[in-house]
């Protein structure tokens, strides 16, 4: 039954693709007896990430071993496309920043007043965002958990490793 399932399902029984002494193949002991009766099933197209299979048999009080099975599994990073964003740091730029500032009030009619209407109001301002300070590609450069890494982490790292262990050795003596 468990072949015949497997041929639907296009899964392996993995236990069959090992060559192994009888002995290692035995899941079952009882009454003189040997079976194999457990068996290890992957999909076919995993196949080839499959290592071994084998039978770990354990103490002489239990009669009924576990199969193992090793893997080798390789995880495949996705490419994070994150949405692109307006560079507003880009106002700390003087000349920028005045660009900007011209450009809005002509988007708002080349008064002082803001419209009453803030949803035109919003999207002039990201409008004139867009077109004077640019937006980001999308593509992340580097891995968000190590923004804070730089060249003078490394050596507070070493000040705080000395410092730890000239208190080591003071509290040794």
């Amino acid at each position: 039954m468990v072949v015949d399932f497997a041929k639907r399902m296009e899964i392996a029984v993995v236990n069959t693709y090992f060559k192994k002494k009888e002995e290692h193949r035995v899941t079952y002991k009882n009454g003189g007896r040997c079976t194999q009766m457990d068996y290890m099933l992957c999909r076919r197209c995993n196949l080839k990430e499959i290592g071994d299979s084998k039978v770990l048999a354990g103490d002489s009080v239990s009669t009924h071993w576990m199969v193992v099975c090793s893997m080798v599994l390789e995880v495949k990073k996705k490419r994070v496309r994150m949405e692109r964003r307006i560079r507003w740091w880009k106002l700390k730029e003087e000349d920028c920043s005045m660009r900007f500032m011209e450009e809005v009030r002509q988007g708002l009619g080349g008064g002082e007043e803001v419209l009453d209407d803030w949803a035109t109001t919003a999207e002039v301002i990201r409008e004139t965002a867009r077109k004077i300070l640019g937006v980001t590609s999308g593509n992340r450069k580097e891995d968000k958990e190590t923004w804070w890494w730089n060249e003078e982490v490394p050596e507070r790292f070493d000040g705080v490793k000395m410092v730890k262990q000239e208190v080591y050795r003071i509290n040794k003596e």
